[in-house]
């Protein structure tokens, strides 16, 4: 079986199930439970798509779900893969590229990051503005998916202008507090050093993370306008004395959840 027909096969097993969608969004760590606010939505285990590999992570329930939010057909995952664990990268971005072949053109992606701008705090909603990849992995290594996208797909506005602007209008509208800056994809699964996030400062990051960049690269290459927003859950190593924990990164995104839920209301509702 080609890449190809393993993302159709799984893209025709969502659609006999779910239907069409016209928004797709990514749940990232402790953000799960916005799915929640769908109406009339269908939930699918990942581990019953056929080709979805296995979500192993605590605040990834591993599941599709489907439904109406704000008047738009609204396709979310709940929990992400992530090359940590393990996966390919064509894994990592399988439900990405399976979202594309579902028709799927505008794609909101979450995450929990660490903040390096030191003029930022936890519990801060940063939109991503550009990213950089220090992990020496690209999820288009190999031969290129030509019915999916180009070889050489143009990364210059991976994050798309216009639904920034929705997102600023939604922030000031609501009295969101909101940030923008370069989030840094580092591989995982060890919280990034003290020195890698001065080098990550000096080079131009606002904030680092462990996913989402292999995610915007394939929807960028299969045609999709992105949207990237980080929860800021800690401040990056060496910033502060405390350690880092996975729970404190849980904790802080459960304590902002309902910011976060009513900025992506605003932007979802007025797409």
């Amino acid at each position: 079986m080609t890449e190809i027909e393993r993302i159709d096969r799984a893209a025709a097993y969502i659609r006999d199930i779910m239907g069409d969608s016209d928004i797709g969004v990514v749940l990232g760590s402790g953000l799960g439970d916005y799915a929640e606010a769908m109406t009339d939505a269908k939930v699918v285990p990942y581990d019953e798509i056929p080709g979805f590999p296995h979500a192993t992570v605590a605040g990834h329930a591993g599941e599709l779900w489907a439904g109406e939010l704000h008047g738009k057909r609204v396709l979310m995952m709940r929990g992400r893969f992530h090359s940590y664990e393990g996966h390919p990268l064509n894994d990592v971005v399988l439900p990405i590229r399976v979202m594309a072949r579902l028709g799927i053109k505008t794609l909101i992606l979450t995450n929990a990051a660490g903040a390096v701008n030191t003029s930022f705090a936890p519990g801060d909603l940063m939109l991503i503005s550009d990213f950089i990849n220090f992990s020496g992995k690209n999820p288009l290594t190999g031969p290129n998916i030509d019915e999916l996208g180009p070889r050489f797909p143009d990364m210059s506005r991976a994050y798309d202008k216009r639904l920034r602007a929705i997102a600023w209008e939604t922030a000031e509208k609501q009295g969101i507090a909101l940030r923008e800056g370069v989030y840094a994809w580092f591989n995982g699964p060890t919280y990034e050093s003290p020195a890698e996030v001065r080098m990550a400062r000096v080079l131009g990051a606002d904030a680092v993370g462990m996913s989402t960049v292999p995610e915007t690269i394939a929807a960028v290459h299969a045609g999709m306008q992105v949207l990237g927003v980080s929860c800021l859950t800690n401040m990056a190593a060496g910033i502060l004395e405390s350690p880092l924990s996975h729970l404190e990164v849980t904790e802080t995104a459960e304590r902002v959840r309902g910011t976060f839920r009513a900025l992506l209301d605003g932007v979802i509702a007025a797409l």
